[in-house]
């Protein structure tokens, strides 16, 4: 699917004919938004904007100059998004691609929250965005914030866990599951914001765009930052908590083997009694006394019972 924003009135033609790039020129278009793009809507832009577009292998890879790169003719830069999927994310690449005359194109396989935050926005004030590049950052300015939405919904969800552990419950696989389900999706979300990080710098360290983007470039750099320390933050508490909880597993079946041992030593004195008294020698003198069950019965008892108190004594249980 392809969509165009024209730059009079900034009106938008969305599921657009390529027919109509034909008829419109560098001073009609403002942004070209391709969505899952059929081979004839890539041509027809490739045609238009007299340049060639990126695959996805080109757009997945992590070199620095893969990541920005400025040519003669335009500007590209690749950026990855998050997809949320249940309780876990997906990574997608997007592509930007600005010409010099300031025509912003955009290829992704996947629809964002991001995008749609940045059309009402352009919607909202267009006068605000004159020029592709300005639509550029404010696309990162969204994806920004939502980074910052899901940093904090990480950070939320890594303090029930450990709320969790502190409550005293039981602690089984399920929670170590979960531990490292958030630990997966902290590190990826550390890679994506330090992903958004390299971008920023080198859009700051170009000379090619509006300066009056740039103040701005400077604040959310600042933004990126914290996030990726607050990200930090969240990934040393995940290794607390789970360090606490495999501490706590530990303690739990030292317990279990504990009562165990504690069992066995009880009934040693018991079990002694007993094969005493089942040795074949001919002379027992239990052994026709009328009371010798009894008394073999009392006597297993009484050394179990002795044996319990030496234990609570020596506050061993």
């Amino acid at each position: 699917m392809i969509t165009i924003y024209l730059k009079q009135y900034n009106k938008i033609i969305r599921n657009a004919d390529t027919e109509l790039l034909d008829e419109l020129g560098f001073d009609d278009i403002l942004w070209i938004d391709l969505l899952e793009p059929s081979i004839k809507e890539q041509k027809a832009v490739e045609n238009f904007m007299e340049l060639s577009l990126q695959t996805r292998q080109q757009v997945e890879e992590i070199e620095s100059t893969s990541k920005y790169s400025e040519t003669e003719n335009a500007i590209i830069s690749n950026s990855n998004f998050f997809v949320p999927q249940g309780e876990s994310f997906t990574v997608e690449p997007v592509s930007f691609i600005i010409s010099n005359e300031g025509v912003l194109v955009s290829m992704r396989q996947a629809e964002f929250r991001t995008f749609r935050e940045a059309e009402k926005r352009l919607q909202m004030n267009y006068r605000s965005y004159s020029t592709g590049y300005h639509i550029l950052i404010s696309l990162l300015e969204v994806r920004i914030d939502y980074d910052a939405d899901l940093v904090e919904m990480v950070g939320k969800q890594v303090a029930a866990v450990s709320k969790e552990i502190s409550s005293g419950s039981k602690i089984d696989k399920e929670v170590l599951y979960r531990i490292n389900a958030l630990q997966e999706n902290t590190m990826l979300l550390r890679e994506n914001i330090f992903d958004r990080q390299r971008v920023l710098s080198s859009i700051l360290r170009s000379e090619r765009f509006p300066n009056d983007i740039y103040p701005r470039l400077q604040l959310m750099l600042k933004d990126v930052n914290s996030l990726i320390s607050h990200a930090d933050f969240s990934f040393q508490r995940l290794d607390y908590i789970q360090d606490a909880a495999l501490g706590l597993i530990n303690i739990e079946q030292n317990e279990i083997v504990k009562i165990f041992s504690v069992a066995a030593v009880i009934f040693m004195p018991a079990t002694l009694v007993a094969s005493m008294y089942g040795m074949n020698f001919k002379f027992m003198p239990e052994l026709n006394w009328q009371y010798g069950y009894i008394w073999a019965i009392l006597l297993m008892l009484a050394v179990s019972g002795i044996t319990f108190w030496y234990f609570k004594f020596k506050k061993w249980l």
